[in-house]
């Protein structure tokens, strides 16, 4: 089988070297033809798939399947953008016959026999998740419509009213591992607009 390593170190500085050799290990030991290791460096695991150049190439390297496995340290090196959108992630791998392992966590790999149980746990969590941020959604949109009504005829020059509320609204959605793309379209706002939200 052809193996891809995904590594990924929130800072610059440090070294994914340890979990390098032992990925290397296990892929030695299960017979796996290493295509390619790919890394990233100094980002946030709550970025999208866009946001991380590494992550968007196994992406498309699994649309092209151009390896059989994925192998990484744990799932929060994959990511920490949210159960809803790792197990996105999950799916697109194994939608193009692709399967994975976390070293760390035997459980979580679709090599393993439990895989159906896993992903099948996994997916009701997921929509339970779909389910909260899509009701925290419709909840702020609502409030925003009422404040927005109240403050029409407001003198120029002054605050709009509700603005606090769009803030944090922005940044709860961001805490749920909405990329800003997302954000945006859940308020009807721009991906520019929601991240200057989320950074007030």
């Amino acid at each position: 089988m052809k193996a891809v390593i995904y590594l990924r170190v929130s800072t610059a500085n440090q070294n994914p070297e340890n979990q390098l050799r032992e990925l290397q290990d296990y892929a030695d030991a299960q017979e796996f033809d290493i295509v390619e290791i790919i890394t990233d460096k100094g980002v946030s695991g709550s970025k999208s798939s866009k946001e991380r150049a590494g992550l968007d190439k196994v992406l498309k390297m699994a649309h092209q399947k151009k390896y059989d496995v994925l192998l990484f340290w744990s799932l929060d090196r994959l990511s920490r953008e949210g159960t809803a959108q790792t197990l996105d992630y999950l799916k697109t791998l194994t939608d193009n016959g692709i399967d994975y392992h976390s070293y760390t966590e035997q459980y979580l790999s679709s090599l393993g026999a439990f895989s159906d149980v896993v992903i099948s746990l996994l997916a009701t969590i997921a929509k339970q998740e779909r389910i909260r941020i899509s009701e925290r959604v419709k909840a702020g949109l609502d409030y925003r419509k009422n404040v927005l009504k109240k403050s029409l005829g407001r003198q120029k020059g002054t605050k709009l009213k509700g603005t606090d509320d769009k803030v944090a609204l922005a940044k709860t959605l961001r805490e749920d591992g909405l990329s800003y793309g997302k954000i945006g379209l859940s308020m009807n706002i721009s991906r520019q607009r929601a991240c200057q939200l989320v950074q007030m």
